[in-house]
C-alpha cells in the first residue's frame, strides 16, 4: 500500500464552497505533494487546475504528478430527464478523462445550489439508483470508473442510507473512513463484508467529540472543521488501522487518498508551513501500518 497513497487538494484548503478560505496556487500545493513523495492527486475544486488540457499536463509534469480522480456532485433523484443530471455527468467525465483520471467520485446531492437533505420518497430513491446505473454507463464510455461517495450533507450520508445504496445499486463506492464514521456506519465492517464493492478509499480521521457536537447542531460544517473535526490520520477516533488492514487482507489493490479537510482563513502560511505538516503526519501513520 505504500506505493498506493494519493492526496486530495482539500487537505490544502482547496474547496469549491464559496468563502471557504484562501485557495493556494496549484504550483505550491503540487510542489508540496511531490515533496512528500505523492505522485497522484484528485482534481480539487473546479477551475483550480487549468481547464486547458495542454496547460494542465504541463503543470502536472513539472512535479511528476498525475490525476487519479475527481469529486463530482450529481442531482439524480428527480430522474435522469432532469436538466443537468446526465449532462453534468458527461461534462465531468469528459473533463476528468482529458486530465488523465480514472475515478469518477460521485456524490448525490439535492441540488447544485443547496446541499440540503430532504426526505426522499420511494419514487425518488428509485430514480436516484436508476440514475447511478446510467452514470455507471456514461463514465465507462470515457474509460472511467464511478465510485459513489457517501458524504455528509448528501443524500447518502447515514448508515441506513448507505445500506439502502448497497441493496439497491450495483455501483462501486468510495470507502471514506471519516464520512462513514460521522454517518454512524462502521468502516471496518464495511471493509469486511462489502470489500468487493470498494473502488477507492479515502483516508480521513475524525474527532468524535467534535463530530457529536456537529451532529447535535452546535456547528455548521465549516465551524466543525475549524474546531478540529478532521485531525491527521491516526490522531482521531475513526478506525483507520483496522479498516486498512481488513482491506489489505481481503486483497484490495486500489488507491488510498489522504484527506484532511482544512480551511485557510488567516492568510497564506509561509513556505514549508501550514497544511503540509498534517499530510506528512498522515503519510507517516499509513506507512507505519505497513511496517
Amino acid at each position: 500500500m505504500i506505493d498506493r497513497i494519493a492526496a486530495a487538494p482539500i487537505s490544502w484548503g482547496i474547496c469549491e464552497v464559496p468563502d471557504w478560505g484562501l485557495q493556494m496556487s496549484p504550483s505550491r500545493v503540487l510542489g508540496e505533494m511531490a515533496g512528500l513523495g505523492i505522485t497522484k492527486t484528485e482534481l480539487g475544486a473546479l477551475g483550480w487546475l487549468p481547464d486547458d488540457t495542454t496547460a494542465l499536463h504541463g503543470l502536472l509534469d513539472q512535479f511528476d504528478m498525475s490525476v487519479l480522480g475527481g469529486f463530482v456532485p450529481l442531482v439524480l433523484h428527480h430522474g435522469t430527464s432532469h436538466p443537468g443530471s446526465l449532462e453534468a455527468a458527461h461534462a465531468a467525465a469528459s473533463t476528468l478523462a482529458a486530465a488523465g483520471g480514472r475515478y469518477f467520485v460521485a456524490a448525490v446531492i439535492s441540488s447544485m445550489q443547496s446541499w440540503d437533505r430532504p426526505t426522499l420518497d420511494t419514487a425518488e430513491w428509485t430514480a436516484l439508483f436508476e440514475g447511478l446505473a446510467e452514470t455507471d454507463k456514461i463514465v465507462a464510455e470515457y474509460g472511467l470508473v464511478q465510485v459513489v461517495h457517501p458524504h455528509v450533507n448528501t443524500l447518502i450520508e447515514t448508515a441506513d442510507e448507505f445500506d439502502r445504496f448497497l441493496v439497491n445499486s450495483a455501483s462501486l463506492f468510495t470507502l471514506d473512513t471519516g464520512h462513514l464514521f460521522i454517518g454512524g456506519a462502521d468502516p471496518v465492517a464495511i471493509a469486511e463484508h462489502d470489500g468487493d464493492r470498494v473502488g477507492l478509499v479515502h483516508i480521513k480521521d475524525v474527532d468524535a467529540a467534535v463530530s457529536a457536537r456537529f451532529r447535535a447542531g452546535e456547528f455548521d460544517w465549516m465551524g466543525a472543521i475549524q474546531h478540529g473535526l478532521f485531525p491527521s490520520a491516526g490522531a482521531g477516533d475513526a478506525p483507520i488501522a483496522d479498516t486498512v488492514r481488513t482491506l489489505e487482507r481481503s486483497g484490495y489493490a486500489g488507491w488510498y487518498v489522504l484527506e484532511q479537510d482544512v480551511a485557510l482563513t488567516d492568510g497564506e502560511p509561509p513556505l514549508g508551513e501550514g497544511p503540509v505538516h498534517g499530510v506528512r503526519r498522515s503519510i507517516e501513520y499509513l506507512r507505519s501500518l505497513a511496517g
